[in-house]
């Protein structure tokens, strides 16, 4: 068989023993800001909160791929804030004069008080933790004053519970927990002894 042919084949070959690319991970929550109007321009993702974007550029346009997301026109989630879980083509005046975007996090479940992250009737949070370099722990995670139940909709799962952790530790600036715990209060079950981390699990 000439040279060429073999060579051919040897590729052929190798080229169907190639490795599958890894499957994208549909789970963790994404949006997309783009600098013009219709997705286009300069474009930034981001899958967890960031108190202090520091864009050199406004933001005209923003594409959801998961979850629900505040946007605000000053650092530390201040200033015009909005929310969506929708992807906008174009934002409009929802940030205010001049488009500028300062912070973003992902915002409550079901896009308000309530479902477990603030609600009226959830038992008061100190809001304690205690941070170190690159984790921060939650004896109970608080926000908005109240304790985060470790499944807002339904029964308490430790599958549910390693969910909620997550959220509350992207919400918090954090990529996900390193592990969590739920504590039982007049008979509602909430997370208790969060380890947020830069690595998650």
């Amino acid at each position: 068989m000439p040279r060429r042919a073999v060579l051919a084949s040897c590729l052929v070959i190798a080229s169907g023993l190639a490795a599958p690319a890894p499957a994208q991970d549909k789970s963790v929550p994404e949006a997309i800001i783009y600098r013009d109007p219709g997705y286009r321009g300069p474009a930034a993702a981001q899958s967890r909160a960031d108190p202090d974007l520091r864009l050199a550029w406004p933001v005209h346009s923003v594409r959801v791929q998961r979850g629900t997301w505040e946007l605000c026109s000053l650092p530390n989630f201040r200033g015009t804030c909005f929310t969506t879980s929708q992807s906008l083509a174009i934002i409009g005046n929802r940030l205010g004069f001049g488009n500028r975007l300062g912070s973003i996090r992902l915002a409550l479940p079901n896009g308000g008080p309530g479902g477990g992250w603030g609600g009226d009737n959830l038992a008061p949070g100190t809001g304690r933790s205690l941070r170190g370099m690159a984790a921060q722990f939650y004896p109970d995670p608080t926000l908005r004053g109240k304790r985060v139940l470790a499944c807002p909709q339904g029964a308490a799962t430790s599958a549910c519970a390693a969910r909620s952790a997550d959220e509350f530790c992207s919400r918090s600036g954090w990529t996900a927990a390193a592990r969590e715990a739920m504590e039982t209060v007049n008979r509602r079950v909430y997370l208790a002894d969060v380890l947020c981390s830069r690595t998650g699990r």
